[in-house]
């Protein structure tokens, strides 16, 4: 991983802080030890400094004041922050009065943004970081990624992927969700981690989880915002410009940050480039790409999805309408596989037609362009289609 040098690029301005958000083992840590060698850093996952701060904040102060040539050289960083909430009172002073400025680093804003706690008034730039993408790996192997995931341990790892995926589900998304007190019943949790892995990717039907969960449908719709307040999913809502009655306008749909985690859940493993799994893998691979390069560029383009309630359906809306994604598992689209595709551009005339595909070249299908997934890849990341 130390030679994999990833797409996030943050530069400060002069003076500049920031946040960098990410799910845990994403590789935040790696990439600010690598990008700032000279910072002063806290890890808050260390027991003695965060306890120490917890206890007494003014410590952040004292001690980088009487450190100060050093920590005004490089931005200081403050790991798994959402730990120690009250530092960021201190951390404001710093920026006003020391003219330090920091990169505050964790998987979750959530709790602070809970307990009302000082986010710095727009003082840090937000960044975030995602799993590995497409452009970072030389050797992209698309089956590997989609059964073992894109978070770099679990990519990398030769063997036995599936127990670090296992512990990764049950050690962090379950308890340390619960442990942070983000949710109350751990047994009922679990069981919707579990059911919403069988729906990932599709409609969003509350009242169906519930059932399988045992809980409300108010309280699946917390846990939902739970996983994505803490990056550990997002959700895509329904296209909804000019529409007729026709199309579903309410229903959202749900995809969890990482693939390799939702085959987990879901017990899905894929052998060969093929079939109904692989399809719906792929179509979650194309999102998390869509989604990381969207942050990465500063782009923040609207993904959102269009479907009728006669089934069409195309799967990927970018922006206002202007670029619209099918993406399809198969080594040979025909013309049955675009007809959702067809039927929103009648109706919305998009700049771009797409078919994301299994096939082996590049092709033109009237105003429709089919493109082998390694190609949509290549032209998403160097700035062809957006």
């Amino acid at each position: 991983m130390v030679n994999i040098r990833r797409v996030l690029n943050i530069e400060l301005e002069q003076g500049q802080s920031a946040f960098l958000w990410g799910p845990r083992k994403t590789g935040k840590s790696t990439y600010l030890k690598q990008a700032f060698p000279e910072s002063v850093v806290y890890d808050f996952l260390k027991t003695d400094v965060t306890l120490d701060l917890i206890r007494s904040p003014s410590l952040l102060r004292e001690q980088l004041l009487a450190n100060r040539e050093q920590a005004a050289a490089s931005p200081v960083v403050l790991d798994e922050v959402q730990r120690v909430p009250a530092i960021l009172d201190e951390v404001h002073w710093l920026i006003e009065n020391a003219g330090l400025n920091f990169i505050l680093c964790g998987s979750s804003a959530r709790k602070l943004i809970k307990g009302s706690v000082n986010l710095l008034g727009g003082r840090a730039w937000r960044f975030e970081m995602f799993p590995f993408v497409f452009p970072e790996i030389k050797q992209f192997d698309l089956l590997r990624a989609l059964n073992q995931g894109l978070v770099p341990s679990h990519y990398l790892q030769q063997h036995q992927y599936q127990r670090s995926l296992r512990a990764y589900v049950q050690d962090y998304l379950k308890e340390e969700v619960f442990n942070e007190g983000l949710a109350r019943n751990m047994p009922a949790f679990s069981r919707f981690f579990e059911a919403m892995g069988y729906s990932h990717g599709g409609l969003i039907n509350h009242a169906n989880i519930a059932r399988d969960c045992g809980v409300d449908a108010k309280t699946v719709k917390e846990y939902f915002q739970i996983l994505a307040d803490t990056l550990l999913g997002t959700f895509v809502p329904p296209y909804k410009k000019r529409q007729n009655r026709q199309v579903i306008t309410k229903a959202s749909k749900f995809y969890l940050f990482d693939v390799g985690i939702a085959g987990h859940l879901s017990q899905r493993k894929i052998t060969e480039a093929r079939g109904e799994q692989f399809g719906k893998a792929l179509e979650h691979f194309v999102f998390m790409e869509l989604n990381a390069h969207r942050s990465y560029h500063d782009l923040h383009y609207a993904i959102s999805f269009w479907r009728t309630k006669s089934g069409l359906e195309v799967d990927f809306i970018l922006g206002d309408g202007e670029v619209a994604i099918e993406v399809k598992g198969s080594s040979r689209v025909d013309k049955t596989d675009m007809r959702s595709l067809r039927a929103y551009m009648n109706e919305f005339k998009p700049r771009l037609g797409i078919v994301v595909s299994n096939e082996k070249y590049e092709r033109q299908v009237g105003d429709i362009t089919v493109l082998p997934w390694q190609i949509f890849l290549n032209k998403l990341w160097a700035g062809e289609l957006l």
